[in-house]
Parts: C-alpha cells; structure tokens; sequence
C-alpha cells in the first residue's frame, strides 16, 4: 500500500501565505491556507488503497479551522516536521515514513494544490506503480514542483542540496532524481498558490472547495485587485 504524505504548516496567521498578503489580511490569508489544506486532506482520506500520514510544521491548535482540521486528520499518523530548510524537512519526512512503514512506496503532496482530487491522487499513485519507474515529480506553473512519489522513500536524501522555492527548483529536483540513479517520470504540470493570481486561478479550477468558497468570500473587498 502506497504512502500518501501530506507535508504542511499549521495555518496560523503571519506563518503562512504570507504573499496573499495584500490584498489579504494575515487572518484571511490562514483562512485560506487552512481552506487549501483541508480540502486536500479531504482529498486523500478519500484516495482508496492508500495509507494517509501527515508531516506537519506547528500545531494545529493554533491554526485558523484548527477543530475542522484535527477532525480531518482524526485516525492519521502525524509526523513533526524536523531538520533545516524545507529541503532537509522533506528528506527527513520521507525518511520517518520509511522507518514507519518500511518497503512502502511514497507519494509527497503539499497543502499548495487544493483542486487535487481522490482521482487525480489515485492517478499518481498508478503512475508510480509503472514498471520502469522509480519516481515520479508533477511540476508547478511557477518552476518549483507540487508532487514527489518515490518507490523507496528514502531515495529523498536526493532533495538535500536542492535550492527550493525558486524558478529552478523542479529542474533541480529532477536532475538530482536522476543523478541519484533513478528513472523519472513526469507528473501533470499544476498551478500552486503562491499569490492572489495563483489563488483565483486555482479556486476557479476547484470551484466547489473550502479554498474556492474562502477566496470568493474575501474577493469582494478586493476591488482594484486582479
């Protein structure tokens, strides 16, 4: 049974989506974010034949829809992020799913891509099953990259060195997948949310979502704001 990894942050104001911030307040800019990572831990509670583990930064107790959020998680392992930098937590989210259930093959999402759905999740987890494959990486719009599935999860020390967060990133990723040996296939390309443009566009890709509804509710104080 694949290993479907959620890495995120708790959604507390000024700790997350800090560029949606203006137009957002950093209370509105967590309600999304909160938004965003329920609609995507929905999505996966719903994925079959996969086992949900969520790598978690910060306590959802402080989070904005900290309740609706620990009843989403409600039966999930959830692993505390450890190590410095986002490439070296990543590393060593894999590596804790590996101590934790050897032999299992990992696919790693983020709390950026809330129109993921259970189809588009099993989709990958399929893609990774291909023989020939050891891993597979979906990029994102902005160069960086919104999914890592990997057969043995601890294939991800690769990510160590990795500059994330820029234009770079999922060129980067992908050459030191490859240079690590392993054969890579390439995922859909997605828009993750970085900023007001990524979260309309986003909202109007899922518009039925928790995210979608938190966008629309704040976008009619946006005036001016495109």
């Amino acid at each position: 049974m694949t290993v479907l990894l959620v890495v995120a942050k708790a959604p507390v104001p000024g700790a997350v989506k800090t560029r949606l911030c203006p137009p957002a307040t950093p209370a509105q800019a967590a309600r999304i974010a909160a938004a965003a990572l329920r609609d995507t831990l929905e999505a996966v509670a719903a994925t079959g034949g996969v086992r949900p583990v969520l790598a978690l930064a910060g306590r959802l107790t402080d989070a904005e829809d900290g309740v609706g959020l620990a009843a989403t998680v409600a039966g999930w392992p959830v692993l505390p992020q450890r190590g410095d930098g986002l490439a070296d937590r990543l590393a060593y989210a894999h590596a804790d799913v590996a101590g934790a259930y050897p032999g299992r093959p990992v696919v790693q999402i983020g709390m950026d891509t809330p129109q993921l759905t259970p189809a588009r999740l099993a989709a990958v987890v399929r893609r990774l099953s291909t023989p020939g494959v050891d891993a597979v990486l979906g990029p994102a719009a902005d160069g960086g990259w919104w999914g890592l599935g990997l057969r043995d999860p601890r294939w991800a020390a690769a990510l160590r060195g990795v500059p994330m967060s820029t234009a770079d990133t999922g060129r980067l990723t992908h050459a030191a997948l490859v240079a690590a040996g392993l054969r890579v296939a390439a995922l859909p390309t997605l828009r993750d949310v970085d900023d007001w443009a990524d979260a309309r566009a986003v909202a109007r890709d899922a518009p039925t979502g928790r995210f979608a509804r938190e966008v629309a509710a704040l976008r009619p104080t946006l005036v001016g704001h495109r």
